[in-house]
């Protein structure tokens, strides 16, 4: 292992302090260049500007990794109040709309395995913690086609959120709305927000049928990062 970081720290990725061995912003060019190399800006970014500008609302896309949700594409919006996020962020999936649409749409077998495994902590006093009750969310969410949630990952937020498929039916990412409750219920969240993401989120898949490597790039980080997640907690 030592010899690795060592490695690692002459390419100029690790940096070492006393006798503790530190990243350096230089890994941010592997994160460049997996965005890059999947055409998210070119694909996906157009489609979540269009969102926000036409909502005010912020808009991301999101893969399930692990435990957690991964942001790939962020738009923020331009207000003062907003959720902190951007490429890379992470958040636990089970309190936000885009984890739970993105774990709706997985294999029963799969849930089983989240649901057993994750940690669920009271982020406020509204965040669902139930495994039962929320086996029956994801239930509902899958045969609704979307989910929105107020107040689960931290007061003040509500947001909503599609799937985005793939030419074969599974699910590839998740895309979402997000803003402040001083803004906009819950209720009307989605009944203004929903017909737009839906639009959105067809228009994205008609990109990803044009390029198959997208597809395959997003699945690849999705279940290699899935999995590792889960094998590290089992371990």
């Amino acid at each position: 292992a030592r010899r690795c970081l060592n490695t690692l720290m002459h390419l100029g990725y690790v940096g070492k302090q006393g006798k503790q061995f530190l990243l350096t912003p230089n890994v941010l060019d592997f994160a460049l260049a997996f965005q890059e190399s999947m055409n998210l800006e070119q694909v996906v970014r157009p489609q979540l500007q269009e969102l926000r500008d036409a909502t005010g609302d912020s808009a991301s896309l999101a893969v399930l990794s692990g435990f957690d949700i991964l942001y790939l594409v962020h738009i923020s919006t331009n207000r003062m109040i907003r959720t902190v996020a951007g490429y890379g962020t992470r958040f636990p999936a089970y309190p936000t709309s885009l984890g739970r649409v993105l774990l709706a749409y997985q294999s029963p077998e799969f849930v089983d395995q989240y649901l057993a495994r994750a940690e669920f902590r009271k982020l406020t006093d509204k965040t669902e913690t139930s495994k039962d009750r929320l086996r029956l969310v994801l239930e509902e969410i899958r045969e609704l086609g979307f989910a929105a949630i107020q107040d689960q990952l931290d007061y003040g937020i509500v947001s909503v959120s599609v799937p985005v498929m793939s030419p074969s039916g599974e699910i590839l990412a998740a895309i979402n709305c997000s803003t402040a409750t001083t803004r906009v219920t819950e209720q009307a969240m989605v009944e203004t927000r929903l017909p737009r993401l839906r639009h959105a989120a067809s228009l994205i898949e008609n990109e990803i049928r044009r390029y198959p490597v997208l597809e395959h790039s997003i699945q690849a980080a999705a279940q290699t990062s899935a999995s590792t997640g889960f094998d590290a907690q089992a371990e």
